[in-house]
């Protein structure tokens, strides 16, 4: 099954992706598999559409169907039908923002920091738990604007614009009591009575680990682009981790906002593995990771 899925994914393979996902939703709507809300399963739905066009766009993977396929399964296994819709909205924006930072075309995607900054500042507002993707952002800028001064200007210019429209619409309408909500780690942060079933997915973490470091271990060798772009993926990732440590609690949904980086790091770790089979039962162990997952969350309820 590895060396199927290791073949050059051609123009047809989103798509046909984007279609076994919505046969996958429908799917689950059909047999009332929980009481699904209309407004936030289509705004995931396109957020999860929107990253399949993310793996060409950070191209780590030669353009192969493994990423593809890993990124299917764990949309599949994390998202249960019960996804409120601040994290749906947030799940959107982060694609957005990502086929925004990634786009191959320089001009636009240095022109577009106060649209960034008005897509960080929406989210922020609708999803407060969400502010870890803006320090991501702003390292982003750091280490890649070489006009760091006028490209921050552009991002809280953008946000400024949003937050204003916020406050002057809450006024109108008389909501005028500050939520705590919108301070960072404003909420108390309570460790989990019980593991189960985290602890189901505990090899792919590992696999995670070995991942990362394999990758430092060959820093040298690897292209300035490759680092580049890995970096850019484990910056990402470790925003959404943030949010997930200190907000997740029993809410598993919120581990999709790791399906995609989580999909391009294993994917690049199975490729590198040494010998064939340690390629097909890498592969074979995330998928019955992921599946037992999705059993025992469903078990629960």
């Amino acid at each position: 099954m590895f060396r199927l899925l290791s073949k050059e994914s051609n123009i047809f393979s989103v798509p046909a992706y984007i279609g076994a996902l919505f046969l996958i939703f429908l799917s689950l709507n059909l047999l009332d598999f929980k009481n699904i809300t209309l407004i936030p399963t289509l705004i995931t739905f396109t957020g999860i559409s929107l990253g399949y066009f993310l793996f060409n766009a950070i191209a780590l993977n030669q353009f192969s169907h493994l990423p593809l396929f890993l990124y299917t399964v764990f949309v599949v296994a994390f998202y249960d039908g019960t996804i409120n819709l601040g994290l749906a909205c947030t799940f959107l924006m982060s694609s957005i923002l990502l086929l925004i930072l990634t786009s191959q075309n320089d001009q636009l995607r240095k022109s577009s920091y106060m649209l960034v900054g008005a897509i960080l500042a929406f989210t922020f507002l609708v999803f407060p738990p969400s502010w870890p993707m803006a320090v991501f952002v702003i390292f982003h800028i750091i280490g890649t604007s070489g006009r760091i001064g006028l490209n921050m200007f552009r991002l809280l210019f953008g946000a400024i614009l949003i937050v204003l429209s916020y406050f002057g619409v809450m006024y109108l309408i008389h909501f005028t009591t500050w939520d705590r909500s919108y301070l960072p780690f404003s909420a108390s942060f309570e460790m989990l009575r019980s593991y189960y079933p985290l602890y189901i997915l505990i090899p792919i973490a590992l696999m995670i680990i070995y991942s990362l470091s394999d990758h430092f271990k060959h820093y040298n060798e690897k292209s300035p682009i490759s680092r580049y772009k890995y970096t850019f993926v484990l910056v990402f990732s470790l925003a959404q981790l943030i949010t997930i440590i200190f907000y997740m609690g029993y809410d598993y949904e919120y581990l999709l906002l790791l399906a995609l980086p989580v999909s391009i790091i294993i994917s690049r770790m199975l490729r590198f593995l040494p010998k064939y089979w340690m390629q097909e039962l890498g592969l074979w162990i995330v998928v019955f990771c992921l599946a037992a997952f999705k059993i025992a969350n469903f078990a629960q309820y």
